[in-house]
């Protein structure tokens, strides 16, 4: 399509902008958002208090009135279980405790206050409700190869001692590395002749033809937890097999983890219940924003919002997020303490410097069929994408890239100046068993 000049794109979007200096205009959005299955809830950085905030008051909407029952975060499996069990009263202590599993740096994504409000709103939600009126809290990432080895193992020790056993063994080739995964990632992914891939692919095929054990009643959830860990384990060998190939393919391999596993948890839930689950999908705009609207396309990756357009093309909702300026909680090298950073102007010829013209301090843009919002918006213009990392110093070349909004998403909320996310604790948390920081090498 013809691309707009920059004063009547402005105009565009001012005409469309639904202002929310005061509240945000949860009716239009929460029912858009309602009429799909799956909503996938995006964030322009991974410490943005609004963004979590937003997003928190979004699925609670679609928790109490919509009957969403599953909250899928960019965090792992194991760590997002033990929230799982505490939201749903199978385990007891504070909230805090509860995230305690999230250890290895970036620890402020999931351990925040935003978060703790949530559960425990979450809990209060569940309690009374039977197990399969209730919703959970589930990851959707693959870092924690060995906690998900733990609980692989922990699974087996109680239902099948031998088959714990044989476990053990194909587990045990890690072993060769000192739970090193980046040694092994190295050493495998450049064809010296060793690889877990044979072991960890072999366990993942007898947990997926496992029966569940008569412990299972008391968990009817036991046994698919298990085997979602021994699905992480065997993509997770695979992607550090491919860390050293380039970004492409480990990024490809990770998108492709985290749509496989929505849909496994989707069938598994509905097996439970009886009719597709409702999900709301808690993740960085970079994944959860349709990649093939953006620069990423052009560098042959991949995303979560492209792959689950392509597999539920009317089950999905993609949920963007922007801001011009303000704070963030962000690092500025791997595994060191968090600061509270200062966010650059948006740039010129940015989604950002756009939206901060239009002059609201916050507003959503939600196209409606026929009132050509979303063709207006599918001009390429810079946007910005800020991780765990963030270096204002090199903003263009290391925060920047190519865009088309009206396609990647399918509604975007502006904050034009947000806040820093507040952490339970500061500090760079620490790789546990091995296991390399969340995000890594990306910082999504």
């Amino acid at each position: 399509m013809q691309r707009l000049r920059p004063n009547d794109l402005l105009g565009e979007v001012r005409a469309h902008a639904q202002d929310f200096t005061g509240d945000l205009p949860l009716d239009d959005l929460v029912r858009a958002l309602s009429t799909r299955r799956i909503a996938l809830l995006g964030e322009a950085s991974h410490g943005t208090h609004e963004f979590y905030a937003i997003r928190a008051r979004l699925t609670r909407e679609l928790v109490e009135r919509h009957g969403c029952r599953a909250v899928v975060i960019e965090g792992d499996w194991p760590d997002a279980w033990q929230v799982n069990r505490w939201v749903r009263g199978l385990a007891d202590g504070p909230a805090h405790e509860a995230l305690s599993g999230f250890q290895r740096f970036p620890t402020w994504m999931w351990r925040n206050t935003v978060m703790v409000d949530f559960i425990e709103w979450l809990r209060d939600f569940n309690r009374g409700r039977p197990p399969w009126e209730q919703a959970g809290v589930y990851g959707m990432d693959l870092y924690s190869l060995f906690g998900s080895v733990r609980a692989v193992l922990e699974y087996l020790d109680k239902a099948d001692p031998e088959a714990a056993r044989r476990a053990r063994l194909r587990y045990g080739c890690f072993d060769h590395f000192q739970q090193n995964l980046q040694a092994y990632g190295y050493a495998a992914g450049f064809g010296t002749g060793f690889s877990c891939e044979d072991a960890v692919v072999a366990q993942l095929t007898d947990m997926l033809r496992a029966a569940p054990s008569p412990g299972d009643e008391a968990d009817p959830d036991a046994l698919f937890h298990a085997q979602q860990n021994a699905r992480l384990v065997r993509n997770a060998e695979q992607y550090y097999r491919s860390m050293y190939r380039g970004r492409a393919s480990s990024w490809n391999l990770r998108d492709l983890h985290m749509a496989d596993t929505l849909q496994a948890l989707s069938a598994h839930l509905q097996e439970r219940t009886g009719q597709p689950p409702r999900m709301a999908v808690w993740a960085h705009n970079s994944h959860l924003g349709d990649a093939r609207a953006t620069g990423m396309a052009d560098q042959g990756e991949w995303n979560v919002g492209e792959l689950m357009r392509k597999r539920w093309p009317d089950e999905v909702f993609l949920l963007g997020f922007t801001t011009y300026d303000g704070t963030v909680r962000a690092a500025s090298e791997w595994d060191e303490p968090a600061a509270v950073k200062d966010v650059v102007p948006g740039l010129s010829g940015s989604w950002e410097a756009l939206f901060h013209e239009v002059g609201h301090a916050r507003f959503l843009l939600l196209a409606q069929e026929g009132d050509g919002l979303r063709q207006a918006l599918d001009q390429p213009l810079l946007e910005r994408a800020i991780g765990v990392i963030y270096l204002p110093e090199t903003e263009r070349r290391s925060h920047y890239f190519t865009a088309r909004i009206g396609a990647q998403f399918d509604a975007v909320i502006h904050v034009d100046r947000t806040r820093a996310l507040q952490a339970l604790e500061d500090g760079a948390g620490q790789c546990v068993s091995g296991e390399v920081p969340e995000t890594y090498p990306e910082g999504m």
